[in-house]
């Protein structure tokens, strides 16, 4: 009792540290983004009407970094973690980089093919550290499985990055929800990243909304978002009472990973590649029928909190209960999709 006391102030610690880092740093990276002109301008697909400053990633980059190194000195970890620590970190960083040169190529960007290049070296390089999918067999079906997760969560909350606080709003969420299934099972890597990533993207938050002190995150904070999330996803078994306790992470990840397959199959069907940007965003075609950006983030933050109780829940009823969730929850996705294809963009 007395060391489960112990971690969770440590977990809190590690939620509060980034919080008031990110807090502090944003709006001086802001500053700086002004300085320098490092501006997200408008174009004919973007959504914003002024040119915005483009240094949140970094915010939240360096938030969640400083307090997982200060951790590592405040604290001693069990034998291993410090090993998957590094590699998120390190992967982290690279997938930083690649946004953050991305961002500076604005309008244009990096082509997509040199983007899936850097990102699939670093899916394969943690996934060959032993941050993997471990309930399929055999090695090379896991091995190839984590690095298409990887990149494809990665990618996932940049798609949905095309809002005002939904891209943020959704990583921390996310990461919450990991930590309440995580805690029980004291996987600590789990627990430490996923309170640090909570707390720099809460931290970002408020002048990402803002509308005096704007920031955008950028390719550089939603593609190093994902990434963390996407090894945070594969770092605990979830659960001993069914199998399906598995799949728990797509519940939790479902508004960022539901968004990207509709996108991509909106795209498909108007004969565009998918990789091409577009306004087919299922936030955006809800803008379209009147609902309010801040009334659509809300709403997707409502669904992945709901989301991430059914993940919990999963992980705890027996299969036969564990199924009918999945079962419903399919069909409800399913339906919702069907409605919101039909809205003109």
């Amino acid at each position: 009792m007395n060391d489960l006391l112990e971690n969770s102030k440590l977990y809190f610690l590690a939620f509060l540290l980034p919080l008031l880092l990110a807090l502090g740093f944003t709006p001086l990276l802001r500053l700086l983004a002004l300085k320098f002109g490092h501006l997200d301008k408008p174009t004919d697909i973007k959504t914003h009407k002024i040119p915005t400053p483009l240094l949140g990633g970094a915010a939240v980059c360096a938030a969640f970094s400083a307090s997982l190194i200060f951790m590592r000195f405040y604290t001693s970890f069990p034998t291993g973690t410090l090993r998957d620590l590094r590699v998120i970190l390190l992967g982290g960083a690279v997938m930083f980089a690649l946004g953050f040169v991305d961002d500076m190529r604005k309008p244009h960007g990096l082509g997509f093919r040199t983007k899936f290049a850097v990102q699939f070296a670093v899916a394969a390089f943690t996934a060959f550290y032993g941050i993997r999918i471990h309930f399929i067999q055999p090695e090379y079906l896991s091995f190839a499985l984590s690095v298409l997760w990887i990149v494809g969560v990665s990618n996932a909350f940049n798609i949905i990055d095309i809002m005002d606080g939904l891209s943020a709003g959704q990583a921390a969420l996310a990461a919450f929800g990991f930590l309440l299934i995580a805690f029980p099972s004291e996987s600590i890597y789990v627990n430490f990243a996923s309170a640090a990533l909570a707390g720099a993207a809460l931290g970002f938050l408020p002048y990402n909304l803002s509308k005096k002190y704007k920031i955008f995150m950028g390719d550089s904070g939603s593609l190093f978002c994902g990434f963390v999330l996407a090894l945070v996803a594969m770092g605990t078994k979830y659960t001993d009472v069914n199998p399906l306790g598995v799949y728990a992470p797509l519940f939790i990840l479902a508004v960022p990973i539901y968004d990207t397959i509709f996108v991509s199959v909106m795209r498909l069907r108007r004969g565009h590649s998918p990789f091409l940007g577009s306004k087919d965003h299922f936030a955006l075609r809800l803008e379209k029928i009147g609902f309010s950006r801040h009334r659509v983030v809300w709403l997707s933050s409502l669904v992945t909190l709901g989301l991430s109780v059914f993940a919990w829940l999963i992980t705890q009823m027996p299969l036969s209960w564990g199924v009918l969730i999945v079962c419903v929850l399919a069909v409800e996705f399913l339906l919702v999709g069907a409605a919101i294809a039909k809205i003109k963009i």
